[in-house]
């Protein structure tokens, strides 16, 4: 019975994602694999990195929600901190919206809150924790 709990609750708490293009490199690299920890918002970190959704935008930089969609980034900012420079859609002095975050990918070439702007908190999956078989992130 116990190592049925221990089983579900491990389910519950953790996930393998593969992570997909070069946003992340050289920290992660296309294909590989890690363990995400299924976190809400208020238990992020800056510079952990994360999985979740982006927001819903149009033009060169448009999502698409049809999909799982799912983006792997570093957390830049938290509600109620400064707006790093060069946010998309953000004036100068600004703080980070409740319920928000900006996130960068390591690859300046990544399409992140440079171009999209705030990411939304509820659409936050997890916070990467270790590649798989691997090291921490």
């Amino acid at each position: 019975m116990t190592a049925t709990l221990a089983t579900v609750h491990i389910r519950k708490s953790f996930l393998v994602v593969a992570v997909q293009g070069s946003s992340m490199a050289p920290t992660l690299r296309d294909g590989e694999r890690v363990v995400v920890r299924r976190r809400p918002l208020a238990r992020v970190s800056r510079g952990d990195v994360v999985v979740l959704k982006p927001p819903h935008t149009s033009g060169p930089y448009a999502t698409d929600h049809d999909g799982a969609g799912w983006n792997i980034k570093r957390v830049a900012a938290l509600p109620g901190e400064p707006v790093p420079d060069g946010t998309a859609g953000a004036g100068p002095r600004t703080t980070v919206p409740p319920g928000s975050l900006v996130v960068l990918g390591d690859n300046p070439d990544s399409i992140d809150s440079r171009h999209r702007g705030f990411f939304p908190g509820d659409q936050l999956l997890g916070t990467a924790v270790r590649r798989l078989g691997g090291s921490r992130i």
